[in-house]
């Protein structure tokens, strides 16, 4: 690794935006209002803000990738390599793959699953960022029990969600639209997937305890649990109670303020925060946030959405940009118990962002280092000599 000097730049350190320079050396910040000393590698950042680096604990977008258009498959690898591509121009340092381990065969399905993870594990020393497993276990999928249960013991997991979309997937039956994307995702006939439909609904006595199981299994391996679309208090609390101190998308007011009451992580969309609602009908981050039932904004489906809510919220006066910056480094660090990263200080891993914030809805991503490496790079003006020559004779060779 080379050792990297940032000179000047907006540093937010704690609450506040500071001019300073940073040192880093291996994957760790080693100096806050260092000098250049040794370093071979020297990155101008004045006039720009260096922020820590993005940390997303749930991004599916890597599914477009692997499959663009229904029953249009591309190879994981593949798939995988253009998405840490995605993830690291967009800022996002630490990123946890949302797969979904579903009942469905196809892009959702546990066979997919398996892939996914195996392939992530195989593929991790190559990925620019910090690349981890989040399984999405449709609770329904009682096939999978056993096979679930074995990867949290192994260590294979690094978040699990609960998640059950079968009143959705029931009442989207009867929507033509929606019932025949599902089933082209699933590569089903119409016919087949109703079968396979009324089958597994009809174990729906045998779910809660399949849950309770995989929970008591989760915790013996210290594995951090969210549940997915909290509909009422009363279902936060008893996945609260099964270890799942983590909310991810209450769908509405009361919810939230069940999990924030008791001190829960409460996950929102970024996507949202861009939109200017969800695209479900459901409750709008943006005003979750201004409440203070909102501590963590995920990428959800879209990559560019954390670094754009970030100053998207700063731009509307919902907070101040070193307060929205939290919900997508901090936060997600603290969640997920990654306690080396989501600030920048002395000893902290060197996940790093310069961006050009001028514009105040459009940030403009200048460099990333992860892990003390320098990955991605927009300006090479940017860069100074050996000699630390003043930019100006940089711009000018």
């Amino acid at each position: 690794m080379t050792d990297i000097f940032l000179e000047g730049g907006r540093t937010l350190i704690g609450a506040e935006l500071v001019e300073t320079s940073l040192a880093v050396s291996g994957q760790d910040i080693t100096a806050m209002d260092a000098s250049r000393g040794r370093a071979r590698l020297a990155i101008d950042a004045r006039d720009l803000l260096v922020l820590p680096g993005i940390v997303d604990l749930h991004g599916d977008a890597f599914e477009r990738q692997m499959m663009p258009r229904a029953g249009v498959d591309f190879p994981i690898d593949v798939a995988l390599a253009d998405s840490d591509r995605q993830a690291i121009s967009n800022g996002i340092t630490t990123v946890f793959h949302a797969t979904t381990c579903s009942w469905e065969p196809g892009l959702r399905s546990a066979d997919n699953a398996r892939g996914l993870m195996e392939a992530i594990e195989r593929q991790r020393p190559q990925f620019a960022a910090d690349t981890r497993f989040h399984l999405r276990h449709e609770t329904y999928n009682l096939d999978a029990e056993a096979e679930i249960a074995q990867w949290l013991m192994e260590g294979r997991v690094d978040l699990f969600a609960f998640n059950d979309h079968m009143d959705g997937t029931v009442a989207d039956m009867a929507k033509p639209r929606k019932r025949n994307r599902m089933v082209e995702r699933t590569g089903l006939s119409g016919e087949e997937f109703d079968r396979l439909v009324e089958r597994v609904t009809s174990r729906a006595d045998e779910v809660p305890a399949s849950v309770a199981r995989l929970a008591a299994t989760a915790r013996a391996a210290e594995v951090r649990m969210l549940s997915h679309d909290d509909a009422t208090p009363a279902m936060r609390r008893e996945f609260r109670e099964l270890g799942a101190d983590i909310a991810e998308f209450p769908i509405n007011e009361e919810t939230a303020r069940a999990a924030a009451s008791h001190g829960d992580a409460i996950v929102y969309g970024a996507p949202n925060v861009v939109r200017g609602g969800s695209h479900t009908g459901w409750t709008k981050a943006s005003d979750m946030i201004a409440k203070g039932l909102c501590s963590v904004l995920a990428s959800d489906y879209y990559y560019p959405a954390q670094l754009l809510a970030a100053f998207r919220l700063a731009a509307d006066g919902v907070l101040p940009l070193t307060e929205a910056w939290n919900l997508v480094s901090a936060g997600p660090a603290r969640a997920t118990g990654l306690t080396d990263r989501g600030v920048l200080a002395q000893g902290r891993r060197a996940d790093i962002l310069l961006v050009d914030g001028t514009a105040p809805l459009r940030p403009r991503l200048i460099a990333v280092i992860s892990g003390g490496k320098l990955v991605h790079l927009t300006d090479a003006t940017r860069l100074l000599s050996a000699a630390a020559m003043p930019r100006e004779a940089v711009v000018a060779a």
